[in-house]
């Protein structure tokens, strides 16, 4: 009986290695079609290196961009700064419009 259990354990064990083999290779398979041509965008390339491609591409028409966003943000932090300064005012020239309504 316990020959019988090891031999069902051992073919058991054989046949999860021989399934994880084969959905092994067929991920392998589906990832090396991803692959190929890593530069360029021939039609050989792959998606990934498409991708890859496109990206360098955005990286460096955007690459001056950062200097010139920190200079807005100081504009627009300036601006708020003044935009504040007028709802100060509105506020006051609103309750002084008030009181003389009241009198």
């Amino acid at each position: 009986m316990i020959l019988a259990l090891m031999v069902a354990t051992v073919i058991a064990v054989l046949a999860l290695v021989a399934v994880l083999v084969i959905f092994l290779a067929r991920i392998i398979k589906a990832l090396e079609s991803i692959g190929g041509e890593p530069i360029g965008y021939t039609w050989r390339s792959s998606y990934l290196g498409k991708i890859a491609f496109g990206v360098r591409a955005i990286e460096t028409q955007t690459g001056h961009l950062g200097p010139e966003v920190t200079q807005l943000n100081a504009g627009l932090t300036a601006a708020g700064e003044g935009l504040r300064s007028i709802d100060g005012h509105l506020v006051r020239t609103i309750d002084a419009v008030g009181r003389q309504s009241e009198s």
